[in-house]
């Protein structure tokens, strides 16, 4: 399987499959199937999450392709797959939130498709299980492409002659909904993107990336605690524990109890996944992340740990794109989130000092696949220029630990309970008991 696998993606580029799709973006060079032949590859992970019932075919991709840039696929024609998932844009908007068929705007950030290949779970709150899942959820979303159902979105793929060939040709029969989803699946999974400075420096290139990035990468994997939640090995290097987590961000804005309440409510009445994804997109129930899946309260506002590769060309970050730099999503982590009932254990206060920072977001910009690397590097400058002015979520008296230890309660709304860094260096037996 995995060999097959790398020979075909080899293929795809060789021959440069030939394409109907709609659009100028589906011509580009950004937006045709990738070579696994690329530095940090997971060749043997990449041969498991092909499923055994849709194996990837030249022609299959080439449909999907097809499908993914087709505007034809909304109720107005104005919305395609890639309407939010552009090439040039990382496969994403770099939007905070995305807006669908006449102009409407959900809750959610659009996450990159890039390496959603090795993603466990699909969506921010993991609420479909695969890419063949995940791929007809948008399409029938009322504010997203708008069909009102699956029938209807059949009908409209088997109405053009072209598609009817094609389906017959790489599926055997007509048009299906669950072929139109195979078909959309495998061309996702042939966006993949590794051969990073990164990749190529655990390699053995020592000079692939900076000293500061080393710094980095040594603050990544030590006080900055990064690795916790977004640990890489050479068997699994996407840098996501592939988990959900409570990380403060939607306890900006989210009253959790009466919302999970409302939901469970709502749920309740047995609506189903459409229901399901409804809620996520399109109301204040969204920050509750993966609870409204699981019904669990320890799930409440949590999301899923998304990888890190190619962030400067995926911005905003978080579910709701609430932070415009990576230094901001830094600030956030190093004042120990925002504090909420149901903050993951592991979000404390990390005391990271400026230079610590720059190094950390130093390290994250060598995660930047090379057909992205003038790309990033512009959104490096801008993103490093607006830092130097512009910090909102910066607290530095509750990342030091300075808040709350003191005095009843906490220190503030961005505070924390814990001990300060000095203090955090010295043995934690002795806290307080002296």
């Amino acid at each position: 399987m995995m060999s097959n696998a790398r020979i075909m993606l080899c293929g795809l580029v060789l021959l440069g499959v030939a394409s109907l799709a709609r659009g100028q973006e589906s011509n580009s060079p950004l937006a045709q199937p990738r070579q696994t032949n690329q530095t940090g590859f997971p060749h043997e992970l990449f041969g498991w999450v092909i499923p055994p019932d849709n194996p990837l075919t030249p022609d299959k991709v080439a449909l999907g392709k097809e499908l993914f840039f087709d505007k034809r696929l909304s109720a107005d024609n104005s919305q395609a797959c890639a309407s939010c998932h552009k090439p040039d844009k990382g496969f994403t908007d770099q939007q905070p939130t995305s807006d669908g068929i006449h102009h409407q705007f959900g809750q959610r950030n659009a996450p990159t498709v890039l390496n959603a290949a090795f993603s466990v779970m699909q969506f921010w709150d993991g609420r479909e299980p695969t890419l063949e899942d995940q791929a007809k959820d948008p399409i029938v979303n009322p504010i997203e492409m708008g069909m009102k159902n699956f029938d209807q979105v059949v009908a409209r793929v088997n109405g053009i002659p072209e598609y009817q060939t094609r389906f017959r040709a790489v599926f055997g029969g007509p048009v299906t909904m669950y072929d139109i989803q195979r078909a959309l699946a495998a061309y996702e999974r042939t966006q993949v993107t590794f051969n990073t400075p990164f990749d190529r420096f655990m390699a053995g290139d020592q000079n692939a990336i900076s000293a500061q990035a080393k710094r980095g990468w040594s603050i990544f994997n030590g006080k900055g605690r990064c690795m916790s939640c977004h640990g890489w090995n050479p068997t699994q290097p996407m840098f996501s524990d592939n988990r959900f987590h409570n990380i403060g961000v939607s306890a900006h804005k989210s009253d959790f109890v009466p919302l999970a309440r409302k939901a469970l409510a709502i749920l309740a009445q047995g609506g189903g996944s459409q229901q399901l994804d409804q809620l996520a997109i399109q109301t204040d129930m969204s920050g509750l992340g993966r609870f409204l899946v699981t019904k669990d309260p320890h799930d409440i506002g949590g999301f899923r740990t998304m990888g890190l590769r190619n962030l400067l060309v995926t911005q905003p970050y978080f579910h709701d794109g609430s932070q415009a730099t990576l230094w901001d999503v830094v600030d956030h982590y190093n004042k120990g989130g925002v504090q909420n009932p149901f903050l993951d254990g592991g979000i404390v206060p990390l005391g990271l000092t400026e230079p610590e920072i720059d190094d950390l977001v130093a390290f994250l910009a060598t995660l930047t696949s090379p057909e992205y690397a003038q790309a990033a590097q512009v959104e490096f400058k801008k993103q490093f220029k607006l830092s130097r002015t512009s910090r909102p979520q910066r607290d530095t008296a509750a990342a030091m630990g300075l808040k709350g230890r003191n005095g009843p309660g906490l220190g503030g709304p961005f505070g924390d309970i814990g001990p300060d860094q000095n203090q955090m260096a010295e043995n934690p037996a002795l806290l307080g008991g002296r």
